[in-house]
């Protein structure tokens, strides 16, 4: 048995969402994502990744800038939808959209809820140094990330893992824990959990004041933060006049007044212990290890990179 389904996504962390129920065979009706934006040195609108994938698969695209106008959710009640999936849309549902399909619209979310309900699960659970994450199919209703639960999936955050890592693999996990709960959904064996009260953190989305590296932090700190912003939107310093992106790093052993370099590998002094920077970039260059940036930028001892 197929649902007649609509998909609302917009980034790629969708993408395997959408891939798995079109291999399913379930029929997509709509697909919904948000609307073109400017992005490059042109400038130019972009269409978002859902987008350019489902117009590829030609499947019906809706990009519209809110689901709150009467007509909005009167074309989507008119679709007579089994279900809606929901994969990082972007934009709030309103409880007709909520009700129009007939079984209801499932999410989603990459954080092991209640923890880390909103914007940025990956990055703030990397950032907070947790040891394991994961992927929560849930019930959309009209609070933040607080539905009922339908199916969980932990994934252990690695020693060394980078944001960009743990989203791939919290992305590929998600399109096939949904194609799971749908499979249960319609032989009517979904079994749904409130979300308790107890656990409840946010996961607010990274504001750019927040990607600049404050060196008064402790190393091991630091060294979660870079990694959860590697490879974008990326953490960085001051370099002179220039930004210098830090993709990886490591917490040592060293001391001084923090934001300067302690030897000559890198190796940044913060409030407690340091970070020895493995792997940069300049603007407008390529990343590279932290050898070949040293090659051509000899820094002495003592420079300050804050």
């Amino acid at each position: 048995m197929t649902l007649r389904l609509a998909f609302m996504g917009t980034p790629a962390f969708a993408l395997p969402t959408l891939a798995e129920l079109i291999a399913q065979g379930h029929d997509i009706a709509a697909v919904y994502t948000q609307p073109a934006r400017a992005a490059g040195r042109g400038q130019k609108a972009q269409p978002s990744p859902i987008e350019q994938f489902a117009r590829d698969q030609g499947l019906s695209v809706a990009t519209p800038q809110t689901l709150k106008s009467p007509e909005e959710q009167a074309a989507f009640a008119a679709l007579d939808l089994d279900a809606a999936v929901v994969a990082a849309y972007g934009l709030i549902l309103p409880q007709p959209i909520l009700s129009a399909p007939r079984l209801g619209c499932f999410n989603v979310h990459a954080s092991l809820l209640p923890r880390w309900r909103g914007a940025a699960p990956i990055q703030r659970a990397m950032m907070a140094g947790d040891t394991e994450t994961g992927v929560t199919i849930m019930r959309v209703e009209a609070g933040l990330d607080t539905g009922p639960m339908l199916l969980k999936e932990v994934v252990p955050i690695g020693l060394r893992m980078t944001g960009g890592e743990l989203h791939d693999r919290l992305s590929a996990l998600g399109g096939s824990l949904m194609a799971r709960a749908l499979a249960a959904l319609e032989r009517g064996s979904l079994a749904e959990t409130p979300q308790p009260d107890s656990g409840v953190t946010y996961a607010a989305k990274i504001k750019k004041e927040e990607l600049r590296i404050d060196w008064t932090r402790s190393g091991s700190e630091l060294d979660f933060m870079v990694r959860a912003l590697s490879p974008a939107p990326g953490a960085w310093c001051p370099l002179g006049e220039e930004r210098l992106r830090v993709l990886m790093a490591e917490p040592v052993a060293g001391q001084g007044v923090p934001g300067t370099l302690l030897d000559e590998r890198l190796t940044v002094a913060c409030g407690d212990g340091a970070l020895r920077l493995t792997h940069v970039q300049r603007a407008g260059r390529a990343p590279m290890t932290a050898d070949a940036f040293l090659r051509g930028a000899a820094l002495k001892p003592g420079t300050s990179l804050g």
